[in-house]
């Protein structure tokens, strides 16, 4: 079996450093009243923070993993996302909602570097893994951003 993992979120992601999600980036900033930025579109179809990727919370991925080992039988190669687009303006807007924050989002021009060239919309196409039999929900946006940021700020670093 081969995955391809879509935007992964999740506790924990402090090892991977710039490469870490956006979830985990902001909660600590927006926890001490910092603001979250976001691009603006240089698309007129887009509206700013209206750029879309495929969010998954990491306990999804790992479930997806387990019922592949559960069902040797099954091979290919497969996506592993939850097949729903979301904006980074609504990651931005669960994150606060995770913090009892109102949200303040500044958007802020496209890297020069970047226009022309960003990717405005991922989404995992899911009919292979669902026809392979895997049957489970995924974690919403906003259930798997709380868990993440609960975690985030628990004393406890194994809840």
């Amino acid at each position: 079996v081969g995955l391809k993992f879509f935007n992964v979120y999740g506790p924990n992601e402090y090892h991977k450093g710039e490469m870490r999600s956006l979830v985990v980036k902001l909660a600590p900033h927006l926890a001490a009243g910092g603001t979250a930025e976001l691009f603006k579109s240089d698309r007129p179809d887009v509206a700013d923070g209206g750029q879309c990727r495929d969010f998954i919370y990491v306990e999804d991925c790992v479930e997806v993993i387990l019922w592949f080992l559960e069902n040797p039988q099954v091979s290919g190669l497969f996506n592993v996302g939850t097949g729903k687009a979301r904006s980074f303006a609504d990651l931005a807007q669960a994150v606060f909602a995770a913090l009892g924050q109102e949200p303040r989002i500044r958007y802020i021009d496209m890297p020069e570097a970047l226009r022309g060239k960003y990717q405005y919309f991922t989404q995992a196409e899911m009919q292979r893994l669902r026809t392979a039999g895997y049957d489970r929900p995924f974690t919403s946006l906003e259930e798997g951003v709380r868990r993440t940021v609960s975690r985030m700020l628990s004393p406890d670093p194994f809840l």
